[in-house]
């Protein structure tokens, strides 16, 4: 898909932000209280200030994270480019999402990735060592078999176990932190495809059916909360692309606590149907979460 026509096809740009679509009313409860969203939809703003509007409708951040609490911040670290290429979430997002972490509580907050190129470069050209540790948090790397250990997907159809990053293990919260973008062989990259990072062994999951491996592992931990990072968008040439060219600006954010829900609006806002996705489909019919958009409750904010 070429910018013109992603940036022209992105219907559910007005599903998301428009006025025209009922949706139901179908808050959760989470850690005992009363989310009132199924998901935030923001548009317009610099990426901390869409957080600031979108975590103060779903009721703060402490309804997340409670004092003392162990918080790992998993964003899109992958590869080793600068910012303007949105392969890697925005470095501004993840720094506001962790100085609501700590103003919430929290006793730590890691960040890390496992990521595609050499993690020094990654963590570096990226922008995101700098912007956590600005924040506060410990930026932990994720380069080793010996940070892995091994977890059972009792839920799981092909993938029946996998080798998980300890701190996903001895987090209290997992907050997931995708950036949107085309991928050359998921179609595109959000949050289920974003937990491909806490695992050790990823050459399964291209080797035996990406799209059921994604969706399989979707049902062993769900992130507490989940935030896409639609701010400027890699339309073509992921998962790394190629040159600044390949991105769009949108200046969109998306909140959920449902990784399936949040996926299908981000395929919206990237002019696709979460039917198209198989990953998306596939989890949704596994019972991980809810990809019909008229279902849910949707908070529509402009900056």
């Amino acid at each position: 898909m070429d910018r013109r026509t992603f940036v022209k096809t992105t219907v559910g740009a007005s599903v998301l932000f428009g006025t025209g679509v009922k949706f139901g009313s179908l808050g959760k409860v989470f850690a005992g209280q009363s989310v009132p969203y199924d998901l935030v939809a923001v548009k317009g703003g610099e990426p901390d200030v869409m957080f600031d509007q979108a975590i103060a409708a779903l009721g703060g951040m402490k309804t997340f994270v409670k004092k003392g609490q162990k918080v790992v911040v998993k964003p899109n670290i992958g590869w080793d480019v600068g910012p303007q290429r949105a392969a890697n979430t925005n470095p501004k997002l993840v720094t506001r999402v962790i100085q609501h972490c700590f103003q919430a509580g929290a006793s730590e907050v890691s960040v890390f990735d496992h990521t595609c190129d050499d993690w020094r470069r990654c963590y570096s050209s990226s922008g995101l060592e700098a912007a956590a540790k600005s924040a506060g948090a410990k930026v932990v790397p994720g380069n080793a078999d010996s940070y892995y250990h091994d977890v059972t997907l009792s839920r799981g159809k092909i993938m029946k176990t996998a080798r998980v990053h300890e701190l996903i293990l001895g987090a209290d919260v997992f907050i997931n932190m995708p950036v949107l973008k085309n991928h050359n062989s998921s179609k595109l990259t959000i949050a289920m495809k974003n937990l491909m990072g806490i695992v050790w062994d990823r050459g399964f999951w291209h080797a035996n059916n990406l799209h059921q491996c994604i969706a399989d592992f979707a049902g062993y931990r769900a992130p507490d909360l989940n935030i896409v990072d639609a701010y400027a968008v890699m339309t073509r040439n992921g998962p790394r692309g190629v040159s600044d060219s390949d991105v769009v600006t949108m200046k969109a954010q998306l909140l959920s606590t449902d990784i399936v829900a949040v996926d299908a609006a981000a395929a919206k806002l990237a002019g696709q149907s979460p039917e198209d996705i198989g990953y998306i489909t596939l989890a949704a019919a596994q019972g991980f979460g809810r990809k019909d958009l008229g279902a849910l409750n949707i908070k529509r904010i402009t900056v």
